[in-house]
């Protein structure tokens, strides 16, 4: 793609996300979230494969459907109370209306059908941008959202932490099992949303930061599904060392990263004397577990079946930057002790 017309594209994706974060109305809020959607379009298209343009459609019409939604849940809520303001969005009809638009484009369960078959067409940098940056932008308007009725996100919670991890457990595409575990990660969020916000945001960056990583673990393997990771030992050794702990924090084992917030929210759930429901979500977390640990079976305890010159690569000097997959990777692996400091920067 000719480097000015990308520059544009990320300028527009930058745009849209930032237009959503910093409006206090619907119609701007909503204008934003449709300048991102456009944006990303021409990138997901761009290997003008079969697969790549069907993915590009599904994820639009699933956006728009969502952008329509929400549009048509803000203008209800502005009839029937005169507010436009996203705070001020007071009618339990509204509110749901606008909790499922927002589901649907950030693909919480049972709305969640989509992101798998869009991940799945996509090349690994896009699907990057899909699954991390894309995010924002919706996660920011449910934070908005005060519903009346706590019920609805608790059940999207726990029925995204099920099936995002019921989901993975039969995939071979690394691309659909990291979609089932964006679906799992976005569950526990929305489980806290509405019990402590700081909460869920400081979950949201920890796997803002963990889905990079693995991203880029498989972008520079050129994985995309579970026997490529096999080859991965003779191309980068120390890497395929550190994956599988990036996996694990994943499926937020101790002493990892991702511990952290699963350990928070749980301690969270059970002050608020949902222990059944905190019951339910650990147990959902050993779903997500098992594929995980899938993974870090088939990358160091399985050989490729080569023949003699395919198991060692020849040794060219990669000419991908590895020094973000190394800030990542680190963060990934090693924030668990500084749990107090994090927590302090987070709450308000």
């Amino acid at each position: 793609m000719n480097p000015y017309i990308l520059a544009i594209l990320l300028l527009s994706l930058g745009l849209g996300t930032t237009i959503t974060l910093t409006s206090s109305h619907w119609l701007f809020a909503w204008m934003g979230l449709e300048i991102n959607t456009l944006a990303i379009l021409p990138l997901m298209a761009q290997q003008h494969h079969p697969r790549a343009v069907e993915a590009t459609i599904k994820y639009f019409l699933t956006q728009a459907t969502g952008a329509a939604t929400l549009l048509f849940a803000s203008t209800t809520n502005a009839w029937l109370t005169g507010q436009w303001d996203i705070l001020q969005m007071s009618h339990p009809f509204s509110i749901t209306l606008a909790i499922l638009a927002l589901s649907l484009k950030i693909g919480l369960a049972p709305l969640h059908t989509w992101l798998p078959e869009v991940l799945q067409g996509l090349d690994l940098t896009t699907g990057l941008i899909l699954s991390t940056w894309q995010k924002l932008a919706p996660f920011a308007l449910l934070l908005q959202i005060q519903p009346t009725n706590p019920l609805i996100l608790v059940m999207l919670g726990i029925t995204s932490t099920l099936v995002g991890g019921w989901g993975g457990l039969n995939q071979t595409q690394l691309r659909k099992i990291l979609a089932y575990s964006s679906t799992a990660h976005l569950g526990w969020m929305i489980l806290i949303l509405q019990f402590s916000p700081s909460l869920a945001l400081l979950t949201l960056v920890m796997y803002l930061i963990m889905t990079s990583s693995t991203f880029l673990v498989f972008k520079l393997n050129k994985s995309t599904n579970i026997n490529m990771l096999a080859t991965s030992w003779a191309k980068a050794p120390a890497l395929t060392t550190l994956t599988p702990l990036i996996l694990l924090s994943l499926g937020g084992l101790p002493p990892l990263t991702g511990f952290m917030p699963k350990w928070l929210i749980l301690q969270e759930l059970t002050k608020q004397e949902l222990a059944p429901i905190a019951t339910l979500a650990a147990l959902t977390a050993l779903l997500s577990l098992y594929f995980y640990l899938r993974l870090t079976y088939a990358m160091t305890l399985t050989m490729s079946p080569n023949n003699i010159t395919g198991t060692t690569p020849w040794r060219l000097s990669s000419l991908q930057l590895t020094l973000l997959l190394a800030t990542l990777t680190m963060a990934t692996i090693s924030l668990l002790p500084l749990t107090p400091a994090i927590t302090m920067l987070f709450t308000p």
